[in-house]
């Protein structure tokens, strides 16, 4: 599932530029035993978390959400002076804290994947870099950059997806389904559409657009503040589903619009109109209305609004160019596949009328610039291109993060696209992951690096990723919150196997020192658009588990990012195949070692749903199994990630049979511990119940843990659920305590 995954490791990021790495730490002797209460506890082990990294349009602040020492999970706005190197709290989220979040909000934060997150989520820069927009517990506020901060709404509705226009002339937000903007300098606000029934919303991104599209715009300024485009989602068609969310205080009914595999969708449309409601346009989208608005973007010069059209199958997409005016469309390129056509947020119009974006046509994501129909590769080669991260359009360069050093490393490329024959050029330092973002002129960087030996650090950059100043050093020296456990570290090794059809798999292990046999963990996801193992620091709760006797294996298997179609493709129409026999040929490896003892596997939604699919075709070669929130039924999951893999169960009802947990279910024979949260909006928890019901009727015993009200990251409960898993560990292979 795109959105399926859950990080059950804390594993931030961090950078090195080869030019500036950071200084040396501190030698420490400091030892002292890693308990699991420590591992979830605040300040986070890993140090600062830094999140939605900005630079003012001035380029003068760098700004970030800077998570607090004695609360992990709260976010304040923070930032950092690029001219003196001083850092200051902006926005302290504590002081703008509002009333309880709608529902709407609190799956939205769910969708997003950061329903544990306290005070500030979200921020955006005011055109003239003078303040800043503050999104807090539903309401909206103004801040300066001297701290103060105005309320720009208190009502008893969450206000939603609110924007600052591109010439800072309006705020924009949802509220109660219904399109409003605001001048800004004064009170007046305007309903630009809405309020036609429940089930019609505008100016928001539908679920499935949320949820499986990484879409999550509902409206788009032009960038002279002239126009909007505006989605239209009518849910009337979609199939309502009752959902029980069961807490500790009772259960609450919740009828949702939920689009399941083989069944309609939202009927979305996309509108034109000024910022006071008027002149609207419909856009046109073409004949085919049963389609998904995968993304859009202005032109520079807000003469042409760019709308990439995806099928619902998913294997074409069309690039229309529209007339602002009149919605008038044209088709101006299209891209077809035999599987799948994989989205990507490398879609930049430029302002010689030409366009960048990105495609697998040849197999691997590269760039290309689109211009009157013909797409100009600017990369190549059997690696993958991640994401554009900057544009500097008159000295004709860019910036992108990719794989071209290895599949385990992303680094920073920059690319003088203009110049005939020029090759990417890597900005960062080998040995590591790195992430980027840049200001909107092309001229300076933030950098968030990790390796595994060092948690995420942030800096400045100029161009060429020379560092600057730091941003969040996170020196693991002796005042770092991991340094009384650093002398401890074990620096994971990496290996390769080889799939059935010769591909190359990656593998990466944690063990004690020692011979062994130790037992072993395999942590398993395995679903496409997920990659676990790469050279980043590693999560403290790996490291606790290796400090208490066990060997942490993982492997990436096809079907997994980061390594070209070819390596993906395997799971379509097929899942549980390809992924499940390379998970076993790992095992058959695994316990080839003298180190090994006995196996048991873990993993978490598609994760949880390949332990079930392991234990299924390999009884008795696993110790133990724990199915966290496993999808046990693919016809329960949505249509845009189900269908995009294994096609309809209207047209292809075999495909979903065999792709799902149930048939074989009765053939598992290993202990088994199924978790699941009671209020998961995600991966219902129907799926877990389906799977019972077969159990029992087979009369096959299984350990459970359900969470009242909990959703599908079970936020706020991830040491309980360690506690679970490391007794149930303690029972069925290896007595060694948590």
């Amino acid at each position: 599932m795109n959105r399926l995954k859950l990080a059950l490791m804390l594993t931030p990021l961090l950078s090195l530029a080869p030019a500036s790495p950071p200084a040396a730490a501190e030698p420490l002797t400091l030892a002292k035993p890693l308990t699991l209460e420590r591992v979830f506890a605040s300040p986070a082990l890993t140090g600062a978390r830094p999140r939605v990294l900005k630079l003012s349009p001035d380029g003068r602040l760098a700004t970030l959400l800077k998570n607090r020492a004695d609360d992990q999970d709260r976010f304040d706005l923070w930032a950092f002076d690029t001219v003196t190197g001083q850092s200051r709290m902006l926005v302290d989220s504590a002081k703008l804290a509002g009333g309880p979040l709608s529902e709407a909000e609190r799956m939205n934060r769910e969708r997003r994947r950061i329903a544990s997150i306290k005070g500030i989520t979200d921020y955006g820069w005011a055109p003239d870099a003078k303040a800043l927009l503050v999104p807090v517990d539903g309401d909206l506020w103004l801040a300066g950059l001297d701290g103060r901060t105005r309320q720009l709404t208190a009502t008893p509705a969450t206000e939603t997806d609110a924007q600052l226009s591109p010439k800072g002339g309006f705020v924009s937000f949802v509220r109660d389904r219904a399109l409003f903007t605001r001048a800004l300098g004064t009170d007046t606000e305007l309903r630009l559409a809405g309020d036609e029934n429940e089930k019609v919303s505008w100016g928001v991104a539908e679920f499935i657009a949320q949820e499986e599209l990484d879409r999550f715009e509902g409206h788009w300024w032009a960038p002279d503040d002239r126009r909007l485009a505006v989605a239209r989602v009518d849910e009337t068609p979609v199939k309502e589903v009752t959902r029980a969310a069961i807490g500790a205080d009772g259960t609450r009914l919740f009828t949702q619009a939920y689009p399941a595999a083989g069944t309609a969708n939202a009927d979305v449309t996309l509108w034109l109109m000024n910022p006071d409601g008027s002149g609207r346009v419909a856009v046109d989208l073409g004949a085919d209305r049963d389609i998904y608005i995968a993304r859009v973007a202005w032109a520079p010069d807000a003469r042409t609004l760019y709308v990439q059209r995806l099928s619902r199958d998913q294997k074409r997409t069309d690039i229309l160019a529209v007339d602002p005016a009149s919605g008038a469309s044209r088709v101006i390129a299209s891209e077809t596949a035999r599987t799948w056509i994989n989205l990507t947020d490398s879609f930049r119009p430029l302002a010689d009328g030409s366009l960048l974006i990105a495609s697998e046509r040849d197999g691997w994501r590269h760039l290309y610039r689109l211009k009157d129909g013909t797409a100009q590769p600017l990369t190549s080669g059997r690696w993958a291109v991640d994401e554009l991260v900057g544009v500097n359009e008159k000295q004709g360069r860019l910036w992108f993060t990719g794989f071209a050093d290895g599949a385990l490393e992303k680094h920073v490329y920059a690319l003088d696209w203009k110049r005939a024959g020029a090759r990417p050029q890597r900005l960062t330092a080998a040995g590591g992951w790195h992430e980027a973002v840049m200001d909107k002129a092309g001229t300076r960087l933030i950098i968030t690096s990790s390796s595994p030996s060092q948690p995420a650090q942030v800096w400045l950059a100029d161009g060429q990723a020379r560092r600057l100043a730091w941003i969040e050093e996170n020196r693991l020296d002796a005042s770092h919150p991991y340094a009384p456990y650093l002398a401890t570290h074990v620096v994971p090794q990496f290996g390769t196997l080889t799939a059935e059809d010769g591909q190359t798999l990656d593998w990466r292990l944690l063990k004690p020192a020692g011979a062994g046999p130790f037992p072993v963990l395999m942590q398993v996801y395995g679903g496409p658009h997920a990659q676990n193992v790469h050279k980043r620091f590693t999560a403290p709760i790996e490291q606790y588990l290796v400090s208490k006797g066990w060997a942490v294996f993982q492997l990436d298997n096809r079907g997994s990012a980061s390594r070209g179609k070819a390596f993906e493709d395997p799971i379509y129409r097929a899942m549980g195949g390809a992924e499940v026999r390379d998970q076993l040929k790992a095992l058959a490896w695994v316990k080839q070692q003298p180190w090994a003892g006995k196996v048991a596997v873990n993993g978490w939604s598609y994760g949880g749903y390949m332990v079930l699919k392991l234990l299924e075709a390999a009884p008795g070669q696993f110790a133990a199994g724990i199915a966290g929130a496993p999808v046990t039924r693919w016809d329960l999951y949505d249509t845009a990630y189900t269908e995009r893999y294994l096609g309809s169960p209207v047209t292809e009802p075999q495909v979903y049979a065999t792709s799902g947990a149930l048939g074989d279910a009765a053939k598992i024979s290993d202990p088994l511990l199924v978790i699941h949260g009671m209020a998961d909006d995600n991966v219902v928890f129907e799926n877990s119940t389906a799977l019972m019901t077969v159990l029992q009727k087979a009369n096959r015993p299984f350990d459970l843990m359900v969470y009242p009200g909990a959703t599908h990251a079970t936020p706020g409960l991830e040491l309980h659920t360690w506690i679970t898993r490391l007794k149930f560990l303690g029972r069925t292979v290896a007595p060694t305590g948590y």
